[in-house]
């Protein structure tokens, strides 16, 4: 068992803009990097709790969830969308983002429920050409900035909003998660979620040190695009993400309990 102190755990968060509110004001150190490298991180123990991919958890069950708090958006997310050209039916090929398994595996299960049969390659570098039959997938802070600086240019298909469209509920991008041997989760748990209420109950302190992004559009964002916590529709939605995640092979079927802390 880890027997450190809250503020001396080996912690990693997401570096965008919508996870501000849940870590702005940490007393202790924190890995920031994009999704990807941080699930790799924590599942390698390098981390004892990380802000993740969702999808992370449904594929490793082992992990406790932080209660209550979560990246999540009931509707329209504006971060997280397919940019295309034409019509969504239309679209032959993308090119995924790699930094987020929730959001590939969201688009997955969208497509096919439309009964869309696309081509997924690699977006490393940014260079796709978006076309009528080509579309990229684009997730985080990097996407805020293509899409307002593309104006008219392409269309914008947020997936959040779809998923809202064909569930009828919120979903949810990130969480929390605690590996099984950090024997003070509970505390460590309690002291995430009183920094979230704190950073929540002032916001304009968290968007005037993040300066990534015009004041302006993190204010809007912020209040109206994502919500932070992890309530009862939440927890239906990510399960409703499991459940289809199973539907169309994404994942093999696993019961749907969640371990909370």
């Amino acid at each position: 068992m880890i027997r450190r102190g809250v503020e001396s755990l080996r912690i990693g968060c997401v570096k965008y803009l919508n996870a501000q509110p849940l870590i702005h004001g940490w007393p202790g150190e924190v890995v920031l990097d994009h999704p990807s490298v941080l699930c790799r991180m924590l599942a390698a123990a390098e981390l004892d709790v990380a802000f993740v991919s969702s999808f992370e958890f449904l594929r490793h069950r082992d992990y406790a969830i932080v209660d209550d708090v979560a990246v999540a958006a009931d509707g329209a997310v504006y971060s997280v969308f397919l940019a295309h050209n034409g019509d969504i039916e239309e679209v032959e090929e993308i090119a995924l983002d790699p930094a987020s398994q929730t959001s590939v595996n969201l688009l997955r299960c969208l497509l096919a429920e439309r009964g869309i049969n696309a081509r997924f390659t690699a977006d490393d570098d940014a260079a796709t050409e978006i076309t009528r039959t080509c579309a990229r997938l684009m997730i985080g802070d990097q996407a805020i900035r293509f899409r307002q600086g593309s104006g008219s240019a392409h269309n914008f298909w947020d997936l959040a909003e779809e998923w809202k469209r064909l569930t009828a509920l919120p979903f949810v991008f990130a969480l929390w998660l605690i590996r099984p041997e950090v024997e003070n989760g509970r505390a460590l748990a309690e002291a995430l979620r009183q920094r979230r209420d704190e950073n929540v109950t002032d916001l304009d302190a968290v968007i005037a040190e993040y300066p990534e992004l015009d004041r302006a559009f993190c204010d809007y964002y912020l209040r109206e695009c994502v919500r932070f916590y992890f309530g009862e529709a939440e927890k239906a939605g990510l399960l409703k993400f499991q459940e289809l995640c199973e539907k169309h092979g994404i994942l093999p079927p696993h019961s749907r309990a969640l371990r909370l802390l």
